[in-house]
């Protein structure tokens, strides 16, 4: 029957695992349970591939406690209690069990709380597996009563370490040479999982010595970059504020490593143009128009061609003059507006049939009859200044405008 490699080669002890030593480490919280033999309640959270099962596998063999594995997508309540009915015979007779549930997260809110009282009688050691961040993906009594632990990506220097040991334990271990294996790691993404399938791969598809050329032609294809949600986030961070930083080489930089993992191209044409927005704005009118322009074209000509109007907008947005006036103008008022709820438009500025109809002395000026297209008016009840324009690019020149226009407003900048 066939076996993963994965498994073929997994430790039979703790201290064989690799990574994680912030966790495994002297001194670190885990190998102080695991000097103690005494497990509490878990939660390991995490990227995949980073030890999540096997850990918590050989904590169990650590304490002699039974160990069972369930996936959360495919169990329900029945399961958890057929479970504990088991692990209440077994404490009878003075043994433990930890039941390990994998995705964890994809638990309802209901089937989350059955966990509940089983931990409170310790009946079960739980230790719940995740790659979603507990605060959002967990109800809190659940949280509360487990001690929680991050597994972070293994190291390309880990992930060798692995590789090396898996050779070993398949008595191979100078058919692949460290240049292939150094490869190898390198296209794991921090996943130890990921990295030993593709050293099987690698060893099925060759005979004799493996060396980096091998590995490379084996593979081919675009880059195995860990992209889960969190780094989805996170790199999308990142690219916005390369943008919005001025560094157009971050910017393509962080939009290569997306474009790699297969994130959506209208997906990033939307934050490009909520960036032209917000960060561009006024120094440089045209851009929101070239991320709208980018948005259209990317729709239209689709991958991988639209590659290049993604790096286009990129460059653009990276190398224009930066303002955030409208972001700040936009926030003040909205602000300004909930704090003085009760509105009233003054009469000359209502519809004309309003004013007409009220027999109004007040009447609205028209600026096109007066000349240069402008006539001084009161267009708000109200002294405040929302938009403050910034000496930067073309908005300087808006400023300059402002200036001549409403000199008692503009002459000289206050904080709205």
């Amino acid at each position: 029957m066939y076996e993963p490699l994965y498994k073929r080669v997994r430790p039979d002890d703790i201290d064989e695992v690799v990574g994680q030593s912030h966790l495994l480490g002297e001194g670190a919280p885990l190998r102080g349970l695991i000097n103690k033999k005494a497990l509490p309640s878990m939660l390991f959270y995490g990227p995949p591939g980073t030890g999540k099962t096997l850990v918590a596998e050989l904590l169990a063999k650590v304490v002699d406690a039974d160990f069972v594995k369930l996936s959360a997508p495919l169990v329900g309540v029945s399961d958890i209690k057929r479970v504990a009915e088991d692990a209440r015979k077994n404490r009878r007779w003075g043994r433990d069990t930890v039941l390990f549930l994998d995705e964890i997260h994809r638990f309802n809110r209901a089937q989350q709380d059955v966990l509940l009282p089983y931990l409170e009688d310790g009946i079960l050691i739980l230790i719940g597996a995740s790659t979603e961040n507990p605060i959002f993906a967990l109800n809190s009594a659940l949280v509360s009563r487990l001690m929680v632990f991050e597994f972070k990506p293994l190291s390309e220097d880990e992930l060798f370490k692995i590789l090396k040991m898996a050779l070993r334990k398949l008595g191979v271990e100078g058919r692949v040479d460290e240049k292939a294996l150094k490869v190898i790691a390198g296209r794991a993404g921090g996943d130890a999982r990921k990295a030993l399938n593709i050293l099987e791969l690698v060893l099925d598809a060759t005979e004799g010595s493996v060396d980096e050329e091998a590995v490379l032609r084996i593979l081919g294809g675009p880059s195995h970059i860990r992209y889960d949600r969190q780094e989805h986030y996170d790199v999308v961070s990142a690219f916005i504020k390369s943008l919005r930083g001025s560094d157009p080489d971050a910017a393509l930089y962080w939009l290569a490593v997306m474009l790699e993992a297969g994130e959506d191209p209208l997906y990033i044409t939307r934050r490009l143009m909520i960036l032209a927005a917000e960060d561009v704005g006024m120094a440089d009118p045209a851009a929101i128009m070239v991320a709208a322009s980018a948005h259209q074209a990317v729709s239209h000509v689709g991958m991988p061609e639209g590659e290049l109007i993604l790096a286009f907008a990129t460059v653009y947005l990276a190398t224009a003059p930066k303002s955030n006036s409208c972001y700040l103008a936009i926030r003040k008022a909205l602000d300004f507006v909930k704090r003085h709820p009760d509105v009233e438009v003054p009469v000359y500025l209502r519809d004309s049939h309003a004013w007409q109809r009220r027999g109004s002395s007040e009447r609205y000026l028209y600026p096109h009859d007066y000349a240069g297209g402008f006539v001084k008016q009161r267009y708000m009840p109200f002294d405040e200044i929302f938009y403050l324009p910034k000496d930067v690019g073309r908005e300087e020149r808006v400023a300059k405008r402002l200036k001549s226009l409403w000199p008692e407003r503009y002459s000289k900048k206050k904080d709205a």
